[in-house]
């Protein structure tokens, strides 16, 4: 839980930080850098005011909406398995992943000037990626439902493929048709019946 100094946030200020990095993530993605921090603050409900003391900078808003982002998508992990099989689970789980590198490449722009200005939102992302990817594959090879010789940062990088091939509005249909086709590559098919 973020705090401010030793103390943790109210229950009122962690749901104006989650409504400001919501309207963040939005306002970057479609409207990239040029957008006004008054108007994410106005998407979210709040006066400049709060959005100041969640984050005294446009670099801190930006890094922290991203690392959200990325938080939430690895931390679906454990709910997807518990909702359904291990290989509907990383189904689902890479069709979040399409959607958070859609997002991701509509905030380029605006982490590039985070990292011009000295920071580095992508530190932690390969390692909490691999991480996310590499239990979902785990559990399906332990279930017998995922061959058990992937390798996760190949996984990614194919992920980065079909995100990159179908980023562009209207191209859902096939992001999810390459999806199927690549978990169908992914399953486990005892020998002969391929």
């Amino acid at each position: 839980m973020p705090a401010t100094g030793d103390r943790p946030l109210r229950a009122d200020a962690r749901r104006n930080r989650a409504r400001l990095l919501d309207a963040a993530v939005r306002a970057f993605s479609q409207d990239g850098p040029e957008v006004t921090l008054e108007a994410i603050a106005r998407d979210a409900g709040v006066g400049i005011g709060t959005l100041y003391r969640h984050f005294p900078t446009r670099e801190a808003l930006v890094e922290a909406a991203y690392r959200n982002e990325l938080a939430r998508l690895c931390d679906a992990v454990p709910d997807l398995l518990g909702d359904r099989p291990p290989d509907a689970a990383l189904r689902a789980w890479m069709a979040r992943f399409v959607d958070y590198m859609t997002t991701k490449r509509g905030m380029a722009d605006t982490l590039r000037a985070v990292i011009a200005s000295g920071g580095d939102p992508y530190a932690p992302s390969r390692d909490q990626l691999t991480a996310a990817v590499g239990t979902l594959l785990r559990t399906g090879a332990e279930t017998g439902h995922l061959r058990p010789d992937i390798d996760p940062a190949d996984l990614l990088a194919g992920l980065g493929g079909v995100a990159l091939a179908t980023g562009e509005p209207g191209q859902r249909a096939r992001a999810g048709r390459l999806l199927d086709l690549l978990m169908d590559g992914l399953r486990h098919h005892p020998t002969g019946n391929r």
